[in-house]
Order: structure tokens, then C-alpha cells, then sequence
């Protein structure tokens, strides 16, 4: 970044308003300075202003929007090299191949199988994101099934051709759902850059080798364009590993504007079967691609892939958490139990879920401990009697039942004692250590 968060601040309207999400203009700068804040997040910032900090506070590799609805996510952004170093921003992308020349029952089929592989793991909803079609060489039969991926899937679209004239009538069928345009060449840049600087969507332009992304970088921005996706043109493991990383070193490290954006590969051109993509998605997910393509996607293929992209794009310095506040499992009454336990996002889904397995509807109560799990918060002192207890209180289970008995976790029996001055009129129940005893807890203890 160009400025310091002392010359941001000075840019700033100094109102204080803290409409931005914290307390000071002061603040907001020093977010925006170390990439904690963007710069949309003030209100009040002039033009003039917004013109000179938009380039100072753009990360080195620019996030470009994809896709529209809600599917639709950003690529690039990133600020390091390592993930230890802060944090990987915006996850990689995963795309299957579809040919133009598909029948349309099929594609129809096809689009919804693709649509069930959804999966619901710590609150989030892990699905991949991108349809990429591929011109089989009848404009308008690639133009007819952009325009039905579009309107009728959630996916977002990677338009593949070369032919500017079915690109451009495949832009006009799905512009709504702001596609790729793959690919610009040397040999097309010229048309290409124009169709996605009319249509405002992304370009991906392809060389030989990182030297040629360059000068048709350089050709492209010179034109006008800002969003670009990069690929380097190898199909070859350890060619493509030694492009990526040289791309996003170069933009980090050397700051290089010609390769700051995020990049697209193809596993699909790369192995004979699904599963050797499958392995080289792997290793692109973790090095360093915005997008990458698939043959197909199964199940088996493609949910390890969303996992080990969920690991790799969690903030290792903020845990996964879930909202403070009371959780219904099943349909409790005012007899159902209560339990408290805290808001560690791997607790939550265990905990409920070993609740659900119960069948006995009940009321959870989820205090924020920062992401701590119980042990580590009660140590912390996050989840201490006193805390919980006031907690319960003001939380407002006291109007949803009608008795006065609290369920804590049998790590934390240490607090019940806290507890009970906090809270004299309530039973304090001390439940298992472990939560896979819960059920059998609940079952023999609430009737």
C-alpha cells in the first residue's frame, strides 16, 4: 500500500460518524491502511478523495467479481504469500466443463446433479460456483446454452472461445450473470478486449508463459480493462506449480501490477480421469489459483476439494464462530430443557447435533466467547460463572420457559458455584464432559 494510515486519515471527512464500523476516522485509516477495512465502507468519503485512496489501499492482486446472484463470489485480493503471514481472502473457484454441443435435456440434466452437490458443514454452505462452456464451434448453439446456464442454474459462467463473434452473442445471452470471457490471445486481444470493456465482464487472457501474460496485460489495461484473470498457458504439473507461484511473487513481493489479478487453471487439460484432476485441483487450490477447471463434478471428486478450500480460506487468527443468542433444536416448549454452552462454531454444530440425535426438543444457549471452545474460554476466564450467569439472565430464556433449570457442559462443572449466586433461583445441572453422552443425558434426565 502507498500511504500510511496517518496520510489516509488526512484524505478522510474526520466526522467520526462511525458509520464504518468503528469509533474513529482515525481507526477506519488504520484499518484501511493495514487491509482490514475497504475503502466502500465510508459513507462520506469524497470523489477527489475515493480517486487517490481507491489505488493506495487496492490490495497488490485485484479482486475481481464473478458471477452475480448467489453464486456469485470475488477472486484475487490476496496480500501474502503464506497464509501464516495474515490470511487467504477470497477462495478458489471451481468450475466443470460443458460443451456447447451438449442436447439440452442433457445439459438440463446434468445442471441439476451439479446443483445437489451442496454441503451444509459449520454453518456455511459449501457448493462449487462455475459452469464452464466451451464453444464447439455453432455460435449460436453456444449462445442458446450460456442463455439457459444463466437463466436457469445458479452457476456463474467461463465462456471458452477464441471466436469473438460467439463470444460476443454469448456475452449478450448471460450478461445478467456478469460471465468470463475465456480467452484473449495475442492474436484476438484487440476484439475480445473490446467485448468485455462494452459488456463491463472479466477477460481472461492466455500466453505462452509468464513473460507473454505481461504484454498482453500491458495491452489490455492500456485499453481501459481492470478486471483480468491471467493464465499462464501450461498444462504441465510442474510447469504451471513454478507459473503460479512466480505470478503472485511477482505481484506481491515485486510489486508488478502487469500479473496483479488472479489466475484460472485447468486440471481438465491436464490428466485422463477425474480423479488426477482432482489431485492437481489440490495443489492449486492451495497454490495460488482464482479459478480452476474440472472435467466434471462428483461428489467424491469435488466435496474434499471444498473442504481442504474451506481450511485453507479460514482466517487461522479468527475462529469460525456462530452468533450469540438462544438456538430452538426441534420445537421446544416452555418445559423443554436448557442448555448453554459457547459460540466456537465446531461446539455449536456438535452440540446440536447431538441434541437433535435426542429427540428431545430443547433450548441452546450460545454465549460468545470469541470463538473459544470450553475449555480454552473457561480458562480464558470467557466462561466463567458469573458470565454465563448474566448471560441467562439477560438473554431472555426466563420468558420462554417455565421452569428454572440450566444444563452447563461437564467441562465447565467448576463454574456451577458462580453460578448459583449469580442466579439463585435457577437448578444448575451439570452435564457430561462429553458431548457424544448428551443424548443419553438428555433421555434419562429430561423426561
Amino acid at each position: 500500500m502507498g500511504l500510511t494510515g496517518i496520510q489516509i486519515f488526512k484524505l478522510l471527512p474526520k466526522t467520526n460518524c462511525a458509520e464504518c464500523g468503528v469509533p474513529t476516522c482515525l481507526a477506519f485509516a488504520m484499518n484501511l491502511a493495514s487491509g482490514k477495512a475497504e475503502l466502500d465502507d465510508c459513507p462520506y468519503v469524497s470523489d477527489e478523495a475515493k480517486e487517490q485512496l481507491a489505488e493506495a489501499s487496492a490490495p497488490p492482486i485485484r479482486p475481481v467479481a464473478i458471477g452475480a446472484g448467489d453464486r456469485a463470489f470475488k477472486s484475487g485480493g490476496e496480500t501474502v504469500l503464506f497464509r501464516h503471514e495474515k490470511t487467504f481472502y477470497n477462495p478458489t473457484g471451481l468450475a466443470a466443463m460443458i460443451s456447447s454441443d451438449m442436447d439440452l435435456g442433457d445439459l438440463d440434466k446434468k445442471l441439476k446433479e451439479w446443483n445437489a452437490l451442496q454441503y451444509e458443514r459449520v454453518g456455511l454452505n459449501l457448493r462449487p460456483e462455475l459452469v464452464a462452456l466451451k464453444d464447439a464451434g455453432d455460435a449460436a448453439a453456444f449462445a442458446a446454452a450460456a442463455k439457459k446456464i444463466a437463466e436457469e442454474s445458479e452457476f456463474g459462467l467461463v465462456l471458452m472461445s477464441e471466436n469473438a463473434d460467439a463470444i460476443k452473442a454469448a456475452v449478450e445471452a448471460s450478461a445478467f450473470k456478469k460471465p468470463i470471457i475465456y480467452v484473449a490471445t495475442a492474436d484476438n486481444a484487440d476484439d475480445m478486449g473490446a467485448i468485455a470493456k462494452d459488456s463491463n465482464v472479466p477477460l481472461a487472457i492466455k500466453a505462452d508463459n509468464v513473460e507473454g501474460l505481461i504484454a498482453l496485460s500491458d495491452k489490455l489495461t492500456g485499453m481501459g480493462l481492470k478486471d483480468l484473470i491471467l493464465d499462464s498457458g501450461s498444462r504441465e504439473m510442474k510447469q504451471l506449480f513454478e507459473d503460479q507461484v512466480a505470478i503472485r511473487r511477482a505481484a506481491l513481493r515485486g510489486g508488478n501490477k502487469s500479473l496483479g489479478f488472479p489466475t484460472i487453471t485447468f486440471p481438465c487439460e491436464m490428466a485422463s480421469n477425474l480423479d488426477m484432476e482432482t489431485i492437481i485441483a489440490s495443489m492449486l487450490i492451495a497454490k495460488y489459483a482464482g479459478i480452476v477447471v474440472l472435467s466434471d463434478f462428483k461428489g467424491e471428486n469435488v466435496f474434499p476439494l471444498l473442504l481442504e478450500r474451506l481450511n485453507i480460506f479460514t482466517d487461522p487468527q479468527r475462529p469460525m464462530t456462530v452468533t450469540q443468542g438462544i438456538y430452538e433444536i426441534g420445537s421446544p416448549d416452555e418445559n423443554s430443557p436448557v442448555l448453554v454452552t459457547t459460540n466456537f462454531s465446531l461446539t455449536y454444530f456438535i452440540v446440536s447435533g447431538e441434541i437433535e440425535a435426542s429427540r428431545v426438543p430443547s433450548w441452546l444457549l450460545i454465549l460468545d466467547t470469541e470463538g473459544l471452545s470450553v475449555m480454552t474460554a473457561w480458562a480464558a476466564g470467557k466462561f466463567s460463572g458469573d458470565v454465563v450467569g448474566m448471560f441467562v439472565k439477560k438473554c431472555g430464556i426466563a420468558d420462554k420457559v417455565a421452569h428454572k433449570k440450566i444444563i452447563i457442559p461437564g467441562y465447565a462443572a467448576a463454574i456451577a458455584g458462580e453460578m448459583e449466586e449469580e442466579l439463585p433461583d435457577w437448578d444448575i445441572m451439570i452435564g457430561p464432559r462429553d458431548a457424544a453422552l448428551i443424548t443419553k443425558f438428555l433421555k434419562d434426565n429430561w423426561k
